[in-house]
């Protein structure tokens, strides 16, 4: 099966709606991941709220860094392309390189201090763009 990983820096915000949009609209064709390249250790609450008013419930995720998604599948440096897709989400340099047959960078802005309407532009933005990239699949 296909592996997606989604990544930002903190993995409370963009990264998390990827996964859940992922997980909604897949459909089980592929595993689907998040991280951060600096995790915060929290889901943010306005994403849990975003993600409610669509009926998904955040609150079953957790904030994690690239290293413990990389554990979690027995996998360390160097140890070739474990994804099929890595969609970085507009964190720039602070997303280190991970190896994937394809290698997508979303320039997402970041939400968490944007208002309710303003950040739910930016989920709906990304539910587009994770359901155009499952249908390229």
């Amino acid at each position: 099966m296909k592996r997606i990983l989604f990544v930002c820096i903190e993995n409370s915000n963009r990264s998390q709606m990827a996964e859940a949009f992922a997980k909604i609209h897949g459909q089980g064709r592929a595993e689907i991941f998040s991280a951060g390249s600096k995790p915060s250790g929290i889901v943010n609450p306005k994403a849990i709220e975003g993600m409610k008013e669509l009926g998904y419930d955040l609150t079953t995720h957790q904030s994690k860094s690239l290293d413990e998604v990389m554990k979690s599948l027995s996998l360390g440096e160097g140890r070739g392309e474990a994804f099929e897709y890595v969609v970085t989400m507009g964190c720039g340099d602070e997303c280190p390189f991970i190896p994937a047959k394809h290698r997508l960078d979303w320039a997402i802005p970041e939400p968490k201090h944007l208002d309710k309407d303003e950040f739910r532009k930016v989920r709906d933005l990304i539910g587009q763009k994770v359901k155009q990239l499952l249908n390229s699949m």
